[in-house]
């Protein structure tokens, strides 16, 4: 049997009080197990729908279908064709903060977009008059431009460029910015994947600070009553809760929004409204998300982002 690391021993102690729950977590981790395939529907489900699906839970969105474990939805002619787009479910509880906000919203722009999931979650659900999907690491472009044009995700733009210019070039113009930040990401060993050194100190740090810097600059992009959606695939408190608390205080202007519908799902580590989803729940691998809103009136027109899009990849 596999034995765990001392290091995820210490994680564990951090995140559980309860010894059972905390065996659960580290179970999880060691013995990886496999999920339910997802997919989100890009257009309208057919009559007859091609795979066997599984019950919903209460908060899975219309468009989402659970498949049996031994679906593979990749391999069918369908999505070739752009009729779906398969993603992890915690992806899909992450994105699903989403559902409270009003539709359809001028703009949305997510700062760290490939593979592309989160950004085709946000156009299915909210009907945005422009996605801007952006991507700082230039070798993920090719999956991000490949997703968006398969699944006719337009009008949409493809951006590479780091967030601290999309704080200077879109200043207060998107109603809503999505930053599924990069972390350490824990969660792809409750998958089967292999993310060395996730659980060392220094790892965790480096991710922790950039992605302060990432949500920092991301904040300067939200227009007045706009939404800022915060998410990750990691465990560590220090990437997600801590990043919220750090945040609040350096923009006090963004307060935290209560999502009914997860509300079982509630981090005991903060007192905000803030949710995760564990890889014990046996739902997904895990992942951390919370919602934002900018308090702030608006108090002077907004400049035509439009003008500034001329160098962008129009998909």
């Amino acid at each position: 049997m596999e034995k765990p690391s001392n290091l995820l021993l210490k994680l564990s102690q951090r995140l559980f009080d309860n010894s059972g729950e905390r065996e659960r977590f580290v179970e999880a981790l060691i013995h990886p197990q496999t999920f339910h395939p997802c997919i989100l529907w890009c257009k309208e489900k057919p009559d007859i729908l091609p795979f066997p699906v599984e019950s919903p839970t209460s908060w899975q969105p219309t468009f989402v279908d659970r498949l049996s474990l031994d679906t593979k939805p990749g391999q069918h002619p369908l999505h070739e064709a752009g009729y779906f787009y398969c993603l992890d479910f915690s992806s899909v509880f992450a994105a699903s903060t989403l559902l409270t906000i009003s539709s359809p919203l001028p703009l949305i722009l997510d700062i760290c977009a490939a593979p592309g999931g989160k950004s085709i979650f946000a156009w299915r659900s909210l009907h945005p008059d422009l996605l801007i999907a952006n991507e700082v690491i230039g070798k993920r472009l090719g999956m991000l431009i490949s997703n968006l044009k398969r699944c006719q995700i337009h009008p949409s733009f493809v951006a590479n460029r780091d967030a601290s210019i999309l704080a200077k070039t879109f200043a207060k113009t998107s109603q809503l910015v999505i930053v599924d930040a990069p972390c350490t990401g824990q969660s792809l060993l409750a998958k089967g994947g292999k993310a060395p050194g996730c659980f060392h100190p220094s790892a965790i740090n480096q991710c922790s600070n950039r992605q302060k810097r990432i949500i920092a600059n991301s904040a300067q992009v939200v227009a007045p009553q706009g939404y800022l959606a915060y998410m990750t695939c990691t465990y560590s408190p220090a990437e997600n809760e801590a990043v919220c608390e750090w945040f609040l205080q350096k923009f006090p202007q963004f307060q935290p929004v209560e999502v009914p519908h997860l509300s079982a799902y509630q981090s005991h580590l903060a007192k905000i409204p803030c949710y995760r989803m564990w890889p014990q729940e046996k739902l997904g691998a895990g992942s951390f998300t919370v919602l934002f809103q900018n308090t702030e009136e608006a108090t002077e027109k907004i400049a035509d982002f439009r003008l500034e899009i001329a160098d962008f990849i129009a998909i």
